[in-house]
């Protein structure tokens, strides 16, 4: 049992880090041929383009940042003595965190691929360009520190992990904050790279654009909160005796549940999203209408995150 246990412990300081930088370094070095290629379409913009692409793959950087921060906590902390339990609760830790990092890591990337484009297509914009980047891709990273924060709740219970049902309870909650940042993260990503392709199609569509992306990238995050909020409550649940299984279980399907839930709606709210931030940058004047659109759209397709949102609610009632 001891090296079982160790086993665990030790796969998941690995996994922690080393998926985590399988996605920030994919991300990354898509981000460096993006900007070469522009460049090589726009010398006169090179230093721009530079910028962009080392400010962007700065923020790609955080997802390895995060898996190393918790990898770090995870060997070094004396207070942590591997049980068999406690070790299968940290697979908990595993999922939240490298789930979320690795898509967080890919997609955040196509907004800055994007950006390095869109200056070449509008060498005098650059500033403007530059910032819509940052703000959406600032907004990505914000699935990885919500599993950051869960992976640390779970890492706190650890030492008062002493039966089967606790070690499930803990594997839920990090198994529902990490499948819930898929969907929120591709969709995010996917209207971020239309949001800055659409400065280098129209410069003038800046403002509309602008304050559109902030209302549906809102949105689009909406599932992602939902989740958050069944991780909180499982990690926080103290009233699974040894001998409730069932109980256990029935907390597991609630994190499947509410994981899965959001992958649909958050990937297509994105696509809805970013159809319509496509559209505004040809025709800004029709911004208002193709915005209500939008937003009716996301309003209905968020719901079905709602319903998963329930059921995990009644699964970890009854």
């Amino acid at each position: 049992m001891t090296h079982i246990a160790n086993f665990l412990h030790y796969l998941t300081i690995g996994a922690a880090v080393g998926i985590n930088s399988i996605g920030a370094s994919l991300g990354e070095g898509l981000t460096s041929k993006a900007a070469l290629e522009a460049m090589d379409k726009q010398p006169s913009a090179r230093a721009d383009i530079l910028k962009i692409a080392v400010l962007g793959m700065a923020l790609i950087e955080t997802a390895a940042i995060m898996g190393a921060a918790i990898s770090i906590i995870l060997l070094f902390d004396a207070n942590i003595e591997p049980t068999l339990y406690s070790a299968l609760a940290e697979l908990g830790i595993m999922f939240a965190i490298c789930l979320s990092g690795l898509a967080v890591g890919l997609a955040s990337s196509w907004p800055a691929r994007a950006a390095c484009m869109a200056v070449a297509r509008q060498p005098f914009f650059g500033q403007k360009i530059l910032r819509v980047m940052l703000i959406t891709q600032s907004i990505i990273q914000t699935p990885i520190i919500f599993c950051f924060i869960i992976a640390v709740f779970i890492k706190s219970q650890l030492p008062g992990v002493t039966h089967l049902a606790d070690s499930l309870r803990l594997i839920a909650s990090g198994l529902c904050i990490g499948l819930g940042s898929i969907g929120p993260t591709i969709g995010l990503s996917k209207f971020a790279a239309t949001a800055v392709q659409g400065l280098g199609i129209n410069r003038n569509a800046y403002g509309k654009l602008l304050s559109f992306t902030f209302i549906s990238e809102s949105i689009i995050e909406t599932p992602i909160i939902f989740a958050l909020v069944i991780s909180l409550m499982l990690v926080s649940t103290t009233t699974l005796g040894p001998d409730n299984l069932l109980g256990a279980i029935a907390m597991v399907s609630a994190a499947a549940c509410m994981g899965l839930g959001t992958i649909g709606p958050g990937i297509s709210s994105g696509h809805t999203a970013s159809a319509a931030c496509h559209q505004i940058a040809l025709n800004p004047d029709n911004h208002s209408v193709l915005s209500k659109v939008s937003m009716f759209g996301q309003g209905f397709i968020d719901t079905c995150a709602i319903y998963a949102f329930l059921i995990a609610l009644m699964l970890m009632i009854v």
